[in-house]
């Protein structure tokens, strides 16, 4: 479980195939710290496993999956990711809940800078749209963003100096793809409320 609040910004070093997964290696810092092997850290959003680590680096096996499903696959050597740790209930709680279990892909219709803050519009995945609402959370590559505009299945959010500063997002231009996580609130209630409806 995460909350969608980025502690850095890694560096991919490498991601490449090998015996029985893909292996991806991401230079990091803060996220070294007391890391153990197993241990859960959100890599744009995607949770993965960490499988061994350095002094300046971790390393996950993703599955074909994976790579299918997320944007991971869009990333190269010298990629900027989003870092966050598994979230520990003994200290502050902020964000939203984010499972680490990307829903679908998005594409950057509009990104750009409106005075001191920046506007970001995104394509989701169609049919997805139902679980966006206005002011309602979204994770955008892991991060917890709160919806400013729907319109089918087209969101836009508002992006203060320090998130463009402090994630990945400054790298962004129009076209490209991001990991998306809808609210799981509403994913819960479609389908306990479904059989209620046919």
């Amino acid at each position: 479980m995460f909350t969608g609040i980025i502690e850095e910004t890694g560096i991919i070093q490498s991601f490449a195939a090998s015996d029985k997964a893909w292996r991806l290696v991401v230079a990091a810092r803060v996220a070294l710290e007391d890391v153990a092997l197993g241990d859960s850290i959100a890599i744009n959003g995607c949770c993965l496993t960490v499988v061994d680590h350095d002094e300046s680096s971790l390393s996950f096996d993703v599955l074909a999956e994976t790579k299918r499903l997320t944007t991971l696959d869009d990333l190269g050597e010298g990629g900027v990711v989003n870092l966050e740790r598994a979230v520990r209930f003994n200290g502050k709680m902020g964000g939203h809940f984010v499972s680490g279990h990307v829903d679908g892909r998005g594409t950057i219709d509009v990104i750009e800078a409106r005075g001191a803050d920046t506007y970001l519009r995104v394509q989701a995945p169609a049919g997805t749209g139902r679980y966006l609402i206005h002011k309602g959370s979204i994770a955008i590559d892991g991060i917890s963003l709160t919806v400013a505009e729907v319109e089918g299945d087209t969101f836009a959010v508002w992006l203060i100096p320090h998130t463009m500063a402090h994630t990945n997002l400054h790298t962004k231009t129009v076209g490209d793809r991001v990991n998306l996580e809808f609210d799981q609130l509403g994913k819960y209630v479609e389908k306990l409320v479904a059989p209620t409806l046919s």
